[in-house]
């Protein structure tokens, strides 16, 4: 078993005991953050010919990936970027297997060491499809970073670079953000969302 066996977020709420909170808005008062030029004029050659050619590769590399580089760039060097890597807890309870993208609160760009965000690449264009993926993955970076003796908010995004939704765990709470967020028109809410985590980094709760 593995993290894309999870089918269905009820499969996780199960087997890990989380308690569910699913709300419209979760992310509302999250500060939109715009984008670069740089990243905005690559949405706007890309985006039309990603949704022409129409695969999951396509969209990842010519709308995904961009977004994530944009995060990447905002933080670095405090911040990795990994992608199609292993994240592997525990083989026993299917928290192990590949994720399509991780963020990690680190410097370390050669191993994923503090992980605090994780992307799954939605199956032919269906977000619910990878929600249980993703609350898995979720669970999965919670567990290692506590193995590590690091307690932080994980959160996840699913997308199929068109369309993104947001869940977020923390403690044995998964927090699922019913709001669906759609690019390029609300490019600026994604990055916030996606750049949240390393900002409550910079700016730690005294």
């Amino acid at each position: 078993m593995a993290y894309s066996d999870f089918k269905t977020l009820n499969q996780v709420l199960t087997a890990f005991c989380l308690k569910l909170v699913n709300q419209f808005g979760l992310f509302s008062q999250v500060n939109a953050i715009a984008p670069s030029a740089k990243l905005s004029e690559q949405i706007a050659e890309n985006f039309d010919l990603a949704l022409a050619i129409d695969t999951e590769k396509a969209r990842s590399e010519l709308i995904v990936t961009p977004i994530l580089l944009e995060v990447y760039r905002r933080f670095s060097p405090n911040l990795s970027l990994f992608s199609g890597v292993a994240l592997s807890v525990d083989a026993t309870q299917g928290l192990n297997g590949e994720c399509d993208f991780i963020l990690s609160a680190s410097t370390n760009q050669l191993e994923v060491s503090t992980p605090v965000l994780t992307l799954v690449e939605a199956k032919n264009n269906d977000i619910k499809s990878g929600l249980g993926q993703c609350a898995a993955q979720l669970v999965g970076a919670q567990r290692f970073n506590e193995s590590q003796q690091k307690t932080v908010p994980i959160y996840g995004a699913v997308t199929t670079g068109a369309a993104w939704r947001f869940m977020r765990l923390q403690s044995s709470q998964l927090e699922v953000d019913l709001t669906e967020y759609f690019v390029p028109p609300q490019i600026a809410n994604v990055l916030g969302i996606l750049c949240q985590p390393f900002l409550a980094e910079e700016n730690p709760k005294p």
